[in-house]
């Protein structure tokens, strides 16, 4: 399920696309869809469109000089060399969700780790620290 349109797409880019090129970027927003639900269904709606448009960058890239994804990138001249070093996470021309992204997805937090007991909801409240174990009685 796609999350995103072409419109939003190139809402996002001052580049043009052909029609052939379009159809490929609405086919990966449905890939990049597939990929944002496996990592979190429930992540909000904004979100989502947000996660496909930079996924789909990340593949297509905004020019025809600069890929994004880049940290570093050098051009040649006369020896005709140029090469760029994609960041951590991914690399060109593959789907891929960012530590932005993934940020993103799980709502702007980090990773918690956390606990439930369901026999502290029977313990009465006068003993709750003690079941919690964060304090005790004298």
């Amino acid at each position: 399920m796609a999350y995103a349109t072409i419109e939003d797409v190139l809402a996002r880019t001052t580049q043009t696309y052909t029609e052939d090129e379009q159809a490929v970027i609405t086919t990966l927003l449905g890939d990049a869809g597939l990929i944002i639900d496996a990592y979190n269904v429930n992540a909000s709606p904004d979100a989502k469109q947000t996660v496909s448009c930079n996924m789909v960058l990340r593949v297509v890239g905004t020019d025809d000089t600069y890929p994004m994804g880049a940290t570093q990138g050098s051009m040649g001249a006369g020896g005709y060399s140029q090469s760029w070093t994609i960041g951590s996470g991914g690399s060109a021309g593959q789907l891929y969700l960012s530590k932005a992204d993934k940020m993103l997805l799980k709502g702007g937090g980090a990773d918690k780790i956390g606990s439930y007991s369901p026999v502290q909801e029977l313990a009465p409240p006068i003993l709750m620290p003690i079941c919690l174990g964060v304090g005790h009685y004298d």
